[in-house]
């Protein structure tokens, strides 16, 4: 199988096998898309990528990470629908993450209580996350499905479900996060019933008119929380029901264990500079326990996708560590629908093209990760700002 060949997704047919994954892109003033964000996804789109997905875009405002992030009503669509045209008139595909962040949304940014499986407190904020009632669980469950009615709306060919990084659905799974005794806690199924139930009301509102995928973690990366063999009993599940198209396999905790997902170089006096006292300091001289730095190598997430490729039919994309043809030409060989794709792009967002010009192309990320800090002032790769300034060429 080609990577640069022509893929189904759902009832959507997409040029190539590349997605640009979500990568929350700082460039969402007023939680709507504006200018910027049309920007930002029309030049990944003209750099060659099948389809390229806006990050995040939250069904609730207490679901958001911050207060500047898009969520999903009525005053988004207009914005929304000038990136999907402009997505669109580059030839690619475009796609809304949808979600909500659960106990990893910033109570205090929001100025709204973050909800969570169980009541802790938030190392980011450092406020208090309280425990979903059942209402907040039916309020979120159909906010899901009203988002992705207006992500059709708004001309988008796919939503993805945020079912990973303990956001509110991957809390939920997490043993470790959920403490609950009621029908939404102790066994797995039980666990389960709230991304079960997202992915459910998403696809009876959309119906075929879109793709849907769920991004799902394989593990949490902490100790006690969700693991393998839990996530792929989840993913049976999400493939008995019939409600999602494909699966993005990811891993990590945006809570208690960013860096997991991301390996690499741990920036965290990049992070620092971003925050006021007293959480700067706290960062720089414990930042280590939160941000911890894992070794890169390319598709590190393989060899725990492999276990779902064995045990689902379902097509399923890979993600992590993915910057080399190489890497995509032994994901098609192992199974995988499709690779996603995002430090490398921000990097250089016409690698695709490049790639599919001369296969030997090889990425310039260097997985220094200090693009993650700048989601607060609009993501980019700092390497590439440094090579502009000193009148060097970089690709566009």
């Amino acid at each position: 199988m080609d990577v640069f060949s022509e893929a189904r997704l759902g009832p959507v047919l997409l040029r190539n096998r590349v997605i640009k994954a979500a990568t929350f892109e700082g460039r969402t003033r007023g939680a709507v898309a504006g200018p910027e964000l049309v920007e930002f996804h029309r030049r990944h789109a003209a750099g060659g990528v099948a389809m390229t997905t806006v990050a995040y875009c939250a069904v609730a405002p207490e679901g958001r990470t911050e207060r500047r992030q898009i969520w999903m009503r009525p005053e988004a669509v207009p914005g929304l629908r000038v990136l999907t045209d402009a997505v669109h008139a580059e030839g690619a595909a475009a796609c809304a993450q949808i979600g909500h962040a659960g106990p990893v949304a910033n109570g205090r940014s929001n100025r709204l209580p973050s909800l969570g499986p169980s009541a802790a407190l938030n190392p980011q904020s450092l406020q208090r996350t309280r425990a979903a009632g059942r209402a907040d669980i039916e309020r979120i469950t159909a906010a899901h499905a009203d988002a992705a009615r207006l992500a059709v709306e708004a001309g988008f060919d796919a939503v993805e479900i945020h079912l990973g990084h303990n956001y509110f659905a991957s809390s939920f799974l997490s043993p470790r996060l959920n403490r609950r005794t009621d029908a939404y806690g102790g066994t797995l199924a039980n666990r389960a019933k709230v991304a079960l139930g997202a992915a459910r009301a998403v696809r009876d509102a959309v119906g075929d008119r879109i793709a849907v995928l769920a991004k799902l973690n394989m593990d949490d990366g902490v100790p006690g929380g969700f693991w393998l063999d839990e996530s792929l009993q989840v993913a049976r599940w999400l493939e008995r029901d019939g409600t999602v198209d494909a699966l993005e396999l990811t891993a990590g905790s945006s809570l208690l264990n960013p860096m997991y997902l991301f390996r690499g170089d741990a920036p965290i006096q990049e992070f620092a500079a971003n925050f006021r006292p007293p959480i700067r300091l706290g960062l720089r001289l414990a930042g280590g326990r939160f941000i911890r730095a894992y070794p890169y190598q390319e598709a590190y997430l393989l060899d725990s996708a492999r276990q779902f490729r064995a045990a689902l039919t379902m097509p399923l994309v890979l993600l992590g560590g993915i910057s080399q043809r190489a890497t995509m030409d032994l994901a098609m060989s192992e199974g995988f629908a499709f690779v996603a794709m995002a430090r490398a792009l921000l990097r250089e967002p016409d690698l695709i093209n490049r790639m599919r010009r001369d296969p030997a192309t090889r990425s310039l990320c260097v997985h220094c990760n200090k693009c993650m800090p700048t989601i607060y002032t609009g993501t980019r790769c700092v390497l590439a700002d440094d090579q502009r300034s000193q009148g060097s060429t970089v690709p566009e």
